[in-house]
């Protein structure tokens, strides 16, 4: 029995932290975080940096509210989160500047927007308040991982498209010298519109779209096997209903 509720526990811990990535993704799904989705995803190093910034201040965000939740006034809830996410805020900046300073350069106003990035308040309103540290930090963590996954998806394509490269050690220290991970030199990957705003908005609405495309793929799988197990259920009820009328003939008989 305690083998079996532990295996729950993991069962359920593992699809808190999943859900981010598909079912619950903080873009493609409930459309969050849409300003640093546009304009910070120019390039895959960048869309990178600032996912992994949003992953630490979520996490920490929501590991601190949920360690003081019982001790936060109803009355300023709100105000207390918007206090905990900027001090993680500031950390982050603080520490992109010193160690990532070209990154700190090109998300620029973006990292201190992160305070007002709702997908991080909603978390720590709807989620981390309302449960334990543990959870709260696996939730966090899974929300920023699939926040993540979709800006360098979009990042990936904005960038190939525009640049035919995929470039590395330009905003983050990940190489002595930069390098390009992808390079076609293409007219046909030379359409720098898809660098601007318009091609991330052009891009964001493809992915949107091929997104809900896959999800009302399933949810008409789901349904057509629901019909088929009550059609079954149906079949079934009508022939143990059949048995009993022929076992009640054969009696009299």
């Amino acid at each position: 029995m305690a083998k079996t509720k532990n295996m729950k526990k993991e069962m359920s811990r593992l699809a808190n932290l999943t859900k981010g990535f598909f079912k619950e993704n903080p873009v493609f799904v409930f459309l969050l975080g849409l300003c640093p989705a546009l304009a910070v995803t120019g390039t895959v190093e960048a869309s990178l940096g600032m996912g992994l910034l949003v992953i630490f201040v979520l996490t920490g965000s929501n590991v601190v509210v949920s360690l003081i939740r019982k001790w936060i006034p109803h009355q300023i809830r709100v105000p207390s989160y918007i206090v905990i996410i900027s001090t993680f805020v500031t950390i982050v900046g603080l520490l992109t500047e010193a160690y990532a300073y070209a990154l700190h350069g090109e998300l620029g106003i973006f990292i201190p927007l992160i305070v007002v990035n709702c997908l991080i308040l909603g978390r720590a309103e709807s989620y981390a308040s309302k449960n334990k540290v543990h959870d709260a930090a696996i939730d966090g963590f899974g929300m920023g991982l699939g926040f993540l996954g979709a800006l360098v998806v979009i990042g990936f394509f904005r960038e190939f498209l525009s640049t035919g490269a995929i470039a590395y050690g330009v905003f983050l220290p990940l190489a002595e010298t930069p390098g390009s991970i992808i390079n076609i030199d293409s007219y046909v990957f030379s359409m720098d519109a898809f660098g601007q705003a318009p091609g991330g908005f052009l891009v964001i609405g493809l992915l949107l779209g091929i997104f809900n495309f896959v999800a009302i793929l399933k949810r008409n799988k789901k349904e057509r096997e629901r019909q088929r197990m009550i059609e079954e259920k149906k079949r079934q009820a009508l022939e143990r209903k059949r048995q009993k009328a022929q076992e009640k003939a054969g009696a009299k008989a």
